[in-house]
């Protein structure tokens, strides 16, 4: 196989092809004076089983437009397969109209990542399920649960009692899988949001008196709900809460609001790479995801079962 990392998280591409003892391939992605992407693979790829590993974080439309340009340069290189490799799937948000006259965006970057020449798709807890059915093309969507579950495991006490919490409606089926593993009880918040990326709490439904809470989500970006949840949960009488959230975009003023809330610990993948506000925080870190994913590219290459990792 052959593996090619973008540019939008190399440290975690660097730990993928190591964990795979696969080097990655040379290939040059650089910018002309308008910042238009150019690619050159640099090695022969004509018949080869290719992996290209890129998150379409911020700048999400740069690393999308890379890994466009990359695709089709493996297609015309006479790349056997291509996968996508997609730690992190910008645009999941925008996977339903949300009013008159606005796009579902989930569904175009798939037509986008499709028509440029990948064969399949490999991401990491998507959004939206649904959204695997916007694709024409085989699409495997790993789950974080088994790396936040071994991390909850080592870092609770004898006899502490856990409840995992959705911070939404929307959540409550990733809650309930990782409650079920942990064999710990499930609470929910429901939340009224008035408006994009301002988030108010409502009712906490569960039990949370003197318990550690573990709030449990996809994506954190403004972390608004999570700091407001944290709130609830401790005026609730909650010992403690902590948050495991796969994808930490983490905009704006997102880390200064988190080491400022109640919460102990937010715990986030390398899904996107940490920028220097996130690796100084006190209570926010990183959990890696590269021998998971490099598993997942392992059976693909091997045509072998990628679903049973999560059994």
């Amino acid at each position: 196989m052959k593996v090619i990392a973008g540019n939008s998280n190399r440290p975690l591409a660097e730990a993928i092809s190591a964990a795979l003892n696969v080097p990655l391939t040379k290939a040059s992605i650089r910018r002309f004076s308008d910042m238009e992407v150019f690619v050159e693979i640099l090695e022969n790829v004509r018949g080869e089983d290719v992996f290209v590993i890129q998150s379409t974080s911020y700048p999400a439309n740069d690393n999308l437009m890379e890994l466009l340009v990359t695709i089709d340069a493996l297609r015309r290189g006479s790349a056997r397969r291509i996968t996508a490799v997609l730690p992190y799937y910008g645009y999941a948000r925008q996977d339903r109209k949300t009013g008159p006259r606005t796009p579902i965006s989930a569904k175009l970057v798939a037509n986008l990542i499709t028509m440029a020449g990948a064969h399949r798709v490999l991401t990491l807890d998507l959004h939206a399920g649904q959204i695997q059915g916007f694709f024409d093309i085989p699409l495997d969507n790993l789950e974080g649960a088994p790396v936040f579950v071994r991390h909850i495991q080592e870092t609770t006490k004898s006899g502490e009692q856990l409840v995992i919490v959705s911070p939404d409606v929307g959540g409550v089926v990733r809650a309930r899988a990782i409650a079920k593993r942990l064999d710990a009880d499930l609470a929910i918040i429901d939340k009224r949001r008035e408006r994009a990326g301002v988030s108010e709490v409502m009712n906490i439904i569960g039990e949370v008196e003197g318990r550690r809470c573990i709030l449990v989500d996809d994506i954190v970006d403004s972390g608004g709900t999570l700091c407001n949840a944290a709130t609830a949960l401790m005026k609730e009488g909650a010992k403690s809460v902590s948050a495991y959230v796969t994808h930490g975009v983490l905009s704006g003023g997102a880390v200064a609001r988190v080491s400022a809330s109640p919460l102990e610990m937010l715990v986030t993948t390398d899904s996107i790479q940490a920028t220097e506000a996130v690796r100084v925080s006190r209570n926010v870190r990183q959990l890696t995801i590269a021998p998971l994913i490099a598993e997942a590219i392992t059976r693909i290459s091997e045509e072998r079962s990628v679903s049973s990792l999560f059994n």
